[in-house]
């Protein structure tokens, strides 16, 4: 009779075992949290690179005395806006002085033996006509007077020379400028070989400011930008924009010209250079700031930062699949500049489903609940 109730029983424990899965999957399914999810399609968006730079002016020119000296007078201050030829600084060394007036002295006793020798050949040349004289006597005072003709040369040459030195202590300014900063005060003692300038001054109508790639951007910008070489592709360049030290962006877009075509072997970078209009000088030489060079894609794939974690030194993001389940996938991104998006390079597709939030507290085959967020309301921040 026992053996009568075994098939009965088996089933009974079967249904209660079917029963149970399907509690347990509806518990699972209730227990699953809220995530807000996104179903990705292209957009229009906008890549910056930005780069360190540092600034100069269009002209910078080290104001260096010629001769040795003590400075006189200082007629500029720091900072000041000075014209081509306005006087800048003088130095007092009077023996550049005397050795003007000594050559001058030496000018008017080189002029009184010429005419002295002229009067000697003026005087000798018409006895030798007469045959009262040996004719040697003659070219004797023409070579007397040769040399005394030689003797003022070289002291007008020693004049010249001493009036160039007496002009050294006098320095103007060999452009237009602006002076930087002056670090010898009246009564210091300089040289042409001392180691500080006088003063600097810069050209800032026009500044450059130069920043650096290393070979794996530079080796991007060679394929991204069109152009069968690197002049080719620096022309084709957008205007780019420079963000000053306190984070605001300069008024005033620049354009890149120049470029190298050299990696350099000891930081293993190419040095390109940007040039800024700068009418009201408000950029100074020797600033710093950064270059931001935009690149438009008219179909990207976006994420928030957020929506991303790093692991490995690789970045992942969470997509969704049709049973609401989560998958991790290894993405490669460019970050905008805003710091809040990243375009997605490779590793997602459109139409996936991407959570938003939380990535770095979910894990593989986690159950969720996909709450969708609308395209347009998440990416209007995008520039």
């Amino acid at each position: 009779m026992s053996k009568m109730y075994l098939p009965v029983a088996g089933a009974a424990l079967l249904l209660l075992s079917c029963g149970n899965n399907k509690k347990g999957m509806q518990g699972q399914a209730d227990a699953a949290k809220d995530y807000a999810v996104i179903s990705l399609a292209p957009i229009k968006a906008t890549i910056h690179y930005d780069f360190p730079a540092t600034i100069q002016g269009q002209q910078v020119i080290e104001i260096r005395p010629k001769v040795d000296g003590y400075v006189k007078a200082i007629y500029v201050n720091e900072g000041a806006n000075v014209k081509k030829g306005q006087l800048l600084f003088t130095i007092n060394n009077p023996e550049y002085e005397q050795n003007v007036v000594t050559a001058r002295a030496a000018i008017k006793s080189a002029v009184a033996d010429v005419n002295a020798a002229q009067m000697d050949v003026n005087k000798v040349r018409p006895l030798v006509e007469k045959d009262i004289v040996s004719k040697y006597q003659l070219e004797s005072a023409q070579y007397t007077l040769e040399a005394k003709q030689a003797a003022l040369a070289q002291a007008q040459a020693t004049l010249a020379n001493a009036e160039t030195n007496l002009g050294y202590t006098i320095i103007k300014a060999p452009a237009d400028g602006v002076i930087g900063t002056i670090p010898y005060k009246i009564g210091a003692l300089v040289s042409s070989t001392s180691t500080e300038a006088l003063t600097t001054l810069s050209n800032i109508g026009n500044i450059y400011a130069y920043f650096s790639l290393n070979e794996k951007q530079l080796l991007d910008f060679s394929e991204e930008v069109p152009g069968n070489t690197l002049e080719e592709k620096v022309k084709h360049l957008p205007e780019v924009t420079m963000v000053l030290a306190n984070g605001s962006e300069y008024s005033l877009k620049g354009k890149i010209e120049t470029a190298s075509g050299l990696i350099a072997t000891a930081t293993g970078t190419a040095q390109f250079k940007a040039t800024f209009p700068n009418p009201m000088g408000i950029i100074k030489s020797g600033a710093s700031a950064i270059i931001r060079i935009p690149r438009s894609e008219d179909s990207a794939l976006v994420i928030p930062q957020g929506a991303t974690y790093e692991l490995q030194d690789k970045r992942f993001a969470y997509i969704v699949t049709k049973d609401n389940y989560t998958i991790s996938r290894a993405i490669t991104t460019t970050a905008n500049d805003n710091g809040q998006f990243f375009i997605v390079k490779s590793g997602l597709k459109p139409g996936d489903k991407v959570v938003l939030e939380g990535a770095s507290t979910l894990r593989d085959s986690t159950l969720i609940k996909p709450r969708m967020v609308r395209a347009d309301s998440l990416y209007q921040k995008i520039d």
